[in-house]
Parts: C-alpha cells; structure tokens; sequence
C-alpha cells in the first residue's frame, strides 16, 4: 500500500475540529468581539451569548448553570477543584492515585509539600485497577477527605466506577473530585444522579478547541476562585473571558453527545478490529492496563505493549512518524531524554519492551488504521 503520510492517531492527546464548531465561533471572531463585561449592546449580545453556552452545557449533563465555570482547560479546572476545594473546605486529608493526570498528582504533592494536606496514595495491581478496599479504609480513617479519582485514563484506558467511588466518599463526608478529561464528550453525565462533587472538561478532547475548558462543582459543595481580578464567571474567575473557545466548547459538546451511541460504535468497531489484527500480525505482543477489554476501557484509547526488539527499542515512535503514523509513546524507563511514563511504571511495564498508545476518534478510518497494521507488522516481523 502507498504511503498514506497522514495518519492521526493521538486523539487522546488532541482531536481535530469539527468544522461545524468552527462555523459556531467565526461570527464571535467577527461582528460580535464585545467584551462580555461592558454594559452597552456590543458588550451584552455577547454576555447572552456566553451566558446561553453555560446553559447548554450545564443542560447536557444535567447540571445546572450555577454550577459551571467555565476555565483555560481541563489542567486549570483541576488545579480549581484541588486547591480551593481543600481551601474552602478546611480538608487536611487527601487521596488519589500513582495513575493520575499530572494535572492532579502534581497540584496535591505541592500541596502536601506545603503542608496543607497530609497525601495517601492508592495502590494499584499490574493491570492499572485501584484498590477500593483500601480506598474505604483510608476513608474511615480520615473522614472529610479530598478524594481525586479519574473516571477514564489517558494511557492504558482504564476507566473507574464514579458511582461506587463516589457512594463512598459520600458515606465519609468527603469531598470527590474526578477528572473527566477523557470521558466528558464520549460518555453521558447525568450530574443529577451522579456522586461526584467536581468535575471537569478541556474541549479539545472532543472535537472543539484547544485553550478552554470548564469546571463542575456542585452547589452545596461551593468553593473560592482561584484566579483573581475581576467578577467574571459568577465571581469564580477573574479574566476576560475566552468568548470564541466558550461557544466552541459548547457547540463541541452539543454535537459529540447528538450521535454518541453511533460515535461509540463506530469507534469501538475500529478499535475491536486493531486489537484482532495486531494479535494475529506480531507474536509476543500484549495490551498495557485494561486497554484491550471493551467493557472495561476507553473506547477510544488502546496502549500496546510490544514485544523486546533490538531495532525499535526507544525508537517505535519515531519510525511510525517517519511513515507519517502519529501516535503517543510511554516508555517506562526514564533515559536521559525521555523522562518515562509514571502510569506504566507504577504498572511495573518492563523497560524491554516499547509500548505506544494509539488514541481514536469519529474521524479515524479503516483505511489509517490498516496502514498502521501494515507498518508496525513489517517493524516487527522482518
């Protein structure tokens, strides 16, 4: 087969957008440039506008409007949710997991290194699942925790049951957190039923665009802002707002929750048929965490772990882009240049093998995914 040059399969990392979300924000680029804060008729056409995107999306995951603020991305509505949440809540206590985005283990070890929380981490078996036992003990011991548990991970896919985590830490007066960076826009939130206290989205998860984000936190459990400066965001966060990527994310959202049971199959059957093909084409080959296992995993995200060999170690990632394959690495070493990945070392991945993450979306084709087949086969079977 010629070479495609252009296959995207680190969605995971990014997606392209949708052209329809692009239509959505040109008008705010254009005529409508208000500042939302100004009292005059440029400054509130755009305040409505602003203030309809939070309704939508409070309206499609079954929140209510108060409850959303919107953020630069899903790394700033963590560092909210932690910070003022042990903040407004006077919690001393605070769990997660080794697994976590950096977004959430990086803000709670400052924290901790500061003083203001005392740290447990959960342990975690060599297939990436948390250990729920020690979750309820911990809980027990410390009641009026932070607790901060993803509900799907970036790299090996795993996804957590924020109904029992949340039952929980509900049962022990705690505060709980999720960042749902990789499940908002591909999953259904019901926020009405749901345990959680916070959670949170980046837009260019889902097809929208990149720089902009929101934060859920639920009305009883109200917390301070982290951003300073102004009244915007109903006085949670100082700073002009990002009009064009707030009416994107909404839009993004809109449609990536219209057809979800079709996004998801269509996905799913290509991710089903990856994994068939690649057990076939190259012995020796395994799946990092609980990738490979549809009911259990992101649909959307498949991390391979890839047989010992001498001519690709460290150098997968670069040889699929030289076929114009973009995928995402993470290696569990940490070589001089590449500082490995801390979610396949707490996983005790070994270091002889290469293990890359292949991310899907709506846009993914057959086609880019049989390309992909063809060169890693010749990569590792000549």
């Amino acid at each position: 087969m010629h070479s495609m040059k252009h296959v995207y399969l680190d969605n995971a990392a990014t997606t392209q957008m949708d052209d329809r979300v692009i239509e959505a924000m040109l008008p705010f680029m254009r005529g409508h440039f208000g500042n939302p804060s100004s009292v005059h008729s440029h400054g509130r056409e755009v305040r409505t506008a602003i203030e309809k995107a939070r309704k939508k999306v409070a309206e499609l995951i079954q929140a209510s409007p108060s409850e959303i603020f919107f953020t630069s991305g899903g790394t700033e509505a963590d560092n909210t949710a932690l910070v003022c949440g042990i903040e407004s809540h006077g919690i001393s206590h605070a769990i997660t997991s080794p697994l976590e985005h950096h977004a959430v283990l990086h803000t709670l070890e400052m924290l901790a290194k500061k003083g203001q929380v005392q740290l447990s981490l959960l342990d975690v078996n060599e297939q990436g699942e948390i250990d729920l036992a020690q979750l309820e003990e911990l809980l027990k011991k410390n009641p009026k925790s932070l607790v901060s548990l993803m509900q799907g991970n970036n790299e090996i896919g795993n996804l957590n049951d924020l109904e029992r985590i949340g039952t929980l830490a509900g049962a022990h007066d705690a505060f709980f957190h999720s960042d749902t960076v990789q499940t908002m826009g591909h999953y259904a939130h019901n926020l009405a039923t749901l345990p959680v206290d916070a959670l949170v989205a980046g837009a260019h998860k889902f097809h929208g665009p990149k720089g902009v984000g929101f934060l859920y936190v639920r009305k009883d459990k109200k917390i301070h802002p982290f951003i300073h400066g102004g009244a915007q965001e109903r006085n949670m966060r100082g700073g002009t707002e990002n009009v064009i990527g707030i009416i994107g994310l909404a839009k993004a959202l809109e449609l990536s929750l219209e057809d979800l049971a079709a996004h998801r199959s269509q996905i799913e059957k290509i991710k089903g048929y990856f994994i068939e093909k690649l057990q076939q084409d190259i012995p020796g080959l395994s799946f990092n965490g609980r990738s490979a296992d549809l009911d259990k995993s992101l649909y959307t995200v498949l991390n391979v772990s890839l047989p010992p060999s001498e001519s690709n170690r460290g150098m997968l990632l670069f040889h699929l882009d030289l076929e114009g394959i973009s995928a995402s690495g993470g290696s569990a070493c940490s070589s001089g240049a590449t500082v490995g990945s801390h979610v396949l070392r707490a996983l005790q991945h070994s270091p002889e093998r290469d293990a890359v993450r292949f991310s899907f979306s709506r846009f993914t084709t057959m086609e880019e995914v049989d390309y992909t087949l063809e060169k890693l086969k010749a990569l590792y079977t000549n």
